[in-house]
């Protein structure tokens, strides 16, 4: 099993080992997509995690024990090949570089992995490439 969630931290949680927990008290495989941490202040992760179903059952329950919001990322984001004409507006607003654009080409290139299913890509696409699928 392999999800996309957003935990949103509060400012007494922070400096607690909670990703480090997720990994070695329950086995799972975790990607940090995006991250926005401050010391006194909300702070919001974005993690792709991997594992067996119920070890991913027990941490999100570690995670709410923790009083953190969780979040699942039930969308992605796809591009239709068909109409993408390159013009590569979408890179602008991508800031996990998941949008960029190939030198050697010039081909806008979707590297699905690093995309964090923000949806600034498809506001900005000016012929409708980018589309949001839900699960």
């Amino acid at each position: 099993m392999k999800k996309r969630i957003i935990i949103r931290f509060k400012r007494k949680t922070i400096d607690k080992p909670i990703v480090y927990r997720l990994a070695k008290d329950y086995d799972l495989i975790f990607a940090i997509l995006r991250a926005s941490v401050f010391p006194r202040a909300d702070s919001m992760m974005v993690l792709e995690i991997e594992g067996t179903d119920e070890n991913f059952q027990k941490g999100i329950e570690y995670l709410k024990d923790m009083n953190l919001d969780i979040e699942p990322i039930e969308q992605d984001i796809n591009r239709d090949e068909s109409r993408c004409v390159h013009c590569g507006v979408c890179t602008s607003v991508c800031a996990p570089e998941a949008m960029y654009i190939n030198r050697e080409d010039m081909k806008v290139e979707f590297d699905y992995e690093k995309c964090v299913a923000c949806e600034l890509c498809v506001k900005v696409c000016p012929v409708k490439a980018m589309n949001v699928s839900f699960e």
